[in-house]
């Protein structure tokens, strides 16, 4: 009986695998230096912030546990002076709309520019992704004299419009390369079954953009959640200042007082953290999803 010997490009894949370092260690490898880089900021101010003022004065956060003291005396203080409660309510009460609003208004505008073909759509679709690379800084005026015109400085509807418009330019181009992804089969069996655009709209694509109105939800809550310029602006009024603006007033008052900075601190960052860990699966599949159409 002849020998049939296999050529080395015939050899296994498994086998040939063990002899050619893998890159995806050297990726993981990354991840975890860079989840580190960025957890170490965030774990030691959640520790400080437990921490009474002599204990840091004298010694790092790395070191609260030898001898461990902490208290929560820095959060009860933080949440019941300086009005800072009343401001973690009045960020609820910004972030909320100023999220549903561009995202609504954003996804019936996306799904307009996908669907619907008018005279100069592409344009002003080009126009409005545009918009993005206008700084902020340059309308502000403009908005403010607007906004003065019509009263609605300072009140929660004049903030809520400052957030939709800015948010708005990213909501509909994120939206618009998803919903363009769809398959288009989808759209005409629906048309011919009789459905208009508000039912296609209701029942096929909003079911099916989920990760990315999530997504985008996500982007849009942590915006406007962690704003300082905007509220400064356009809330003047300092029974409606979030938690931001509240945090920064306190910047001159408690200023050496690190217990008192880091727990108000962490109070403001908690809020986005819960967020986005219950919407992160959703995250990165709507960011990619509209990416490559197949």
């Amino acid at each position: 009986m002849t020998s049939i010997s296999l050529p080395a490009s015939a050899a296994p894949t498994s086998v040939r695998r063990n002899f050619r370092p893998s890159a995806k260690w050297l990726v993981h490898i990354t991840l975890v230096i860079l989840a580190v880089i960025w957890l170490v900021p965030s774990i030691g101010l959640l520790i400080t912030s437990f921490r009474p003022l002599d204990a840091i004065s004298s010694s790092g956060w790395w070191t609260a546990f030898s001898p461990a003291r902490f208290t929560v005396e820095n959060y009860e203080y933080v949440l019941t002076a300086q009005g800072m409660g009343n401001s973690f309510v009045n960020s609820f009460i910004i972030t909320l709309p100023g999220t549903i609003l561009p995202v609504l208004i954003g996804a019936l505008a996306a799904y307009a520019f996908t669907v619907t073909r008018f005279r100069g759509r592409d344009t002003i679709f080009l126009l409005i992704v545009a918009l993005l690379v206008v700084p902020i800084q340059t309308t502000l005026v403009p908005v403010l004299r607007l906004f003065n015109q019509f009263g609605l400085t300072g009140s929660f509807v004049g903030i809520w419009l400052a957030h939709t418009g800015y948010g708005l330019p990213f909501a509909i181009y994120l939206l618009r390369n998803f919903f363009a992804a769809l398959p288009k089969e989808l759209f005409e069996s629906a048309k011919i079954d009789g459905a208009n655009d508000l039912v296609v709209f209701i029942r096929i694509v909003l079911p099916l953009s989920v990760p990315a109105l999530a997504s985008l939800a996500i982007f849009q809550f942590m915006w406007v959640w962690n704003d300082l310029l905007v509220a400064l602006i356009f809330m003047g009024n300092p029974d409606y200042q979030p938690v931001t603006v509240r945090i920064q007033a306190m910047l001159g008052t408690y200023a050496t007082e690190w217990h008192i900075m880091s727990a108000a601190a962490f109070v403001s960052m908690s809020v986005p953290l819960l967020v986005f860990f219950a919407l992160q699966r959703y995250f990165v599949t709507g960011l990619t999803a509209g990416a490559v159409k197949s």
